[in-house]
C-alpha cells in the first residue's frame, strides 16, 4: 500500500487531500495518508518512513514547503520520494521554482480531487514502492 506525507498548514486542506486520497475508488492497493501541520513536523515525520510520495504546501510556519523538497532532494534515504507541491501561490515563475527544486509536480489551488489522484496515480504507477 503507499504512504503518502501530506504536509500542509491548513487543516481543511489537510482533510481535503486525505478524503480525495482515501476515497479513490481507482486505486485498488489504497493509500495509507500520513499528515503533517508544518514542514519541521514533516522532519520529525520522515525518518519514520519510507514514503512514496509527499505532498507539500508552501506557504507554512517555521519550514517552508521549497526548503522541505530540497531537503529532500538531498536525502539520501528520501531522493527518490516523489514530490508534489500545491500552493495558492500559481504564477509560471511560483510553478518553474517548484520544479526546479525537485517537485515532480506542482498543482495550483484550488484543486479538485479528481485533478489529485490522477497526479499521485500518474506519479506512482511504475514506480517501485518505498514501503513494500
Amino acid at each position: 500500500m503507499p504512504r503518502i506525507l501530506v504536509v500542509e498548514d491548513s487543516v481543511s486542506m489537510r482533510s481535503f487531500v486525505r478524503s480525495a486520497l482515501e476515497a479513490d475508488s481507482r486505486s485498488s492497493a489504497g493509500f495509507s495518508v500520513v499528515e503533517a501541520s508544518s514542514g519541521f513536523e514533516a522532519l520529525r515525520l520522515l525518518p519514520r518512513g519510507p514514503y512514496d510520495l509527499v505532498i507539500t504546501d508552501i506557504n507554512m510556519p517555521d519550514i517552508n514547503g521549497l526548503e522541505l523538497v530540497q531537503f529532500i532532494r538531498k536525502s539520501d534515504r528520501h531522493r527518490s520520494t516523489a514530490l508534489i507541491i500545491i500552493s495558492t501561490q500559481s504564477s509560471e515563475k511560483d510553478r518553474l521554482r517548484g520544479l526546479s527544486l525537485g517537485a515532480d509536480e506542482y498543482m495550483a489551488k484550488p484543486l479538485s480531487a479528481d485533478e489529485l489522484i490522477k497526479t499521485v496515480d500518474r506519479l506512482l504507477s511504475g514506480r517501485p514502492m518505498a514501503s513494500g
